[in-house]
């Protein structure tokens, strides 16, 4: 079993929505008994809070369910649990190896670092575009997911 977990700030916007967006895909494509997949935050800002609500409406809207969630923390305890931190900005891969330390470092990537475009995905919470991180999250989990597969791993 190939375990992944999605990081961002506070786990309330991106990392929720690429939870859910990835579990969806994995449901159709019939994986989802191979790979589980999880979302955390790298701050403390926003533990035990809900997904925000313009992720819960844009995927009520793109007709994906959204996984049952509140945030959490990632901690130092979580380098073993995982096969792949996946976070949606360079401040989320700093803050991840600050917690796990370097020795997950070849762990540790961007979503969209799997694209033909490697890039960094918008923060909603300041931008208040959630289409265009519903996108880039899209874009992302394709890709990680082709990725898997293409590799093997799946």
């Amino acid at each position: 079993m190939v375990r992944i977990v999605f990081v961002c700030h506070g786990n309330i916007c991106r990392s929720p929505m690429a939870e859910s967006v990835f579990y969806h895909m994995l449901v159709k494509r019939g994986l989802n008994d191979r790979i589980s997949v999880s979302s955390a935050a790298a701050h403390t800002d926003e533990i035990g809070n809900p997904p925000h609500y313009g992720t819960r409406e844009k995927l009520r809207r793109e007709g994906i369910p959204l996984v049952p969630h509140r945030a959490v923390l990632l901690t130092e305890a979580d380098g073993e649990r995982y096969d792949y931190f996946i976070g949606m900005d360079d401040a989320n891969v700093r803050d991840m190896r600050r917690i796990l330390g370097e020795e997950y470092g070849d762990r540790i990537f961007r979503l969209l670092d799997f694209s033909a475009a490697p890039r960094a995905i918008a923060d909603p919470w300041y931008t208040g575009n959630f289409d265009e991180t519903f996108r880039d999250v899209v874009e992302g989990c394709e890709t990680l997911l082709n990725r898997l597969e293409n590799d093997g791993k799946i």
